[in-house]
């Protein structure tokens, strides 16, 4: 097995270490075919990641394991690799790396990144974002088709406020859909424009879609807008997510997607489909937009409910919903074992469960993802509602780090 391989891209060397390193295991794919699906897609990635600062999600151990999240630039890079420095909220700030050429989405993915992470920001001004997004998430149980029709009263939504809506497979269980506005707009007024397109996606399919914030009250498709707050960042267009079979975040025209099956677009798929079709978002860098029909919308609207806060001693949010935590974990298999042991203790609960009821969150550490697993008892009759136990699983995320106090 060689040890490294150099590639010429965009007339740059760029080396692939452990080229023939497994990737995805169940279709064989190596490092060098990511790498080399990339390069076939090249055009279409950059269009959602060139010249923005980019999180690197690195998967070194493979897709089984957690990835890790880097904010900093790696100290040893190649001269041409460029980097942006943002500031956080923390005080802290990182050199992010910028991608602005096919070898450098060559020599991310070469660092362990499957999928591609930018900010909705240029390096040239990080404080104005020249994107929103709209990440549909369904509830447990919520099938493909529905989540298809929120998808579409989006687009209208998004269209009657004098927007172009761009719509994307997630690459998981959700769907995306972009939109390039000027950037003039600061990070908290995007993201109230996108939690009002949120606000009418709901008023029009209340049957259909949620924008409530808190997890344990929705139903049907959340429409999520706080992926508009400075620092989220989502998997770009083109991105292969971390899934057994190597599917892929894919750009589709709006014709395509009442019948698109997410399932169809995989890697090997995906490629093909490029140099048969091209990008169906050619054409996005030149409809950028303005945001002042949905502010408008917003002040009209009035002021988002805000869920009551209890009079919890920690000054944290108290549940409106009867919420019993089950699991905090550093992986999610760990978790997942947690709640089949605690189902296994209490199966006369679990017959009055439905899917929404079990809430699994991946919780965002310093730089890793743990997981959080909460059961809601609403549909248990309140004499059979088991009390909060002990977790079965108790991670604590920030034990490590320094200066992390007892409990904290």
């Amino acid at each position: 097995m060689p040890k490294s391989q150099v590639l010429e891209v965009a007339g740059r060397e760029v080396t692939i270490t452990n080229p023939d390193k497994l990737v995805f295991p169940a279709d064989g794919y190596t490092k060098l075919d990511l790498v080399r699906y990339y390069l076939g897609v090249a055009e279409g990635a950059l269009r959602g990641i060139a010249g923005r600062p980019m999180i690197l999600k690195r998967f070194v151990k493979g897709i089984d394991e957690e990835a890790f999240f880097q904010k900093r630039a790696p100290s040893k890079r190649p001269d041409w690799i460029e980097v942006a420095e943002l500031r956080y909220a923390s005080g802290r700030s990182a050199e992010e790396v910028v991608v602005r050429d096919a070898a450098g989405v060559a020599w991310v993915v070469n660092l362990g990144c499957i999928d591609l992470n930018p900010h909705p920001v240029l390096a040239e001004d990080l404080d104005h974002p020249d994107e929103l997004r709209i990440d549909l998430d369904p509830v447990p149980g919520i099938e493909w088709k529905q989540i298809v029709e929120v998808a579409l009263v989006a687009k209208g939504v998004l269209e009657d406020h004098g927007l172009t809506a761009w719509p994307k497979t997630s690459g998981s269980r959700g769907f995306h859909i972009y939109t390039r506005i000027e950037p003039h707009w600061s990070f908290r007024d995007v993201r109230l424009a996108a939690e009002t397109v949120a606000r009418e996606v709901e008023n029009r399919a209340p049957d259909l879609a949620t924008s409530k914030w808190w997890k344990e009250e929705r139903q049907g498709v959340f429409v999520d807008f706080n992926q508009n707050a400075k620092d989220r960042t989502i998997a770009s267009a083109y991105s292969v997510r971390p899934t057994p079979d190597a599917r892929v975040s894919t750009p589709l025209t709006w014709a395509e997607v009442p019948d698109c099956d997410p399932q169809a677009f995989t890697l090997a798929a995906v490629r093909e489909r490029y140099a048969a079709l091209g990008d169906p978002w050619a054409g996005i860098e030149t409809s950028s937009g303005s945001l002042d029909a949905l502010l408008d919308l917003a002040q009209r609207l009035g002021p988002a409910e805000k869920p009551p806060k209890g009079a919890n001693r920690t000054g944290r949010r108290e549940s409106t919903m009867p919420l019993i935590e089950i699991a905090r974990a550093k992986t999610k298999p760990e978790a997942m074992a947690g709640l089949e042991r605690w189902k296994a203790r209490h199966p006369s609960v679990v017959g009055h469960l439905h899917p929404a009821d079990t809430l699994v969150d991946g919780m965002r550490g310093r730089s890793s993802v743990w997981y959080r697993i909460r059961v809601n008892l609403q549909h248990v009759p309140e004499a059979e509602r088991p009390p909060q136990e002990p977790l079965e699983v108790d991670y604590d995320p920030w034990a490590d780090l320094p200066g992390a106090r007892e409990g904290g």
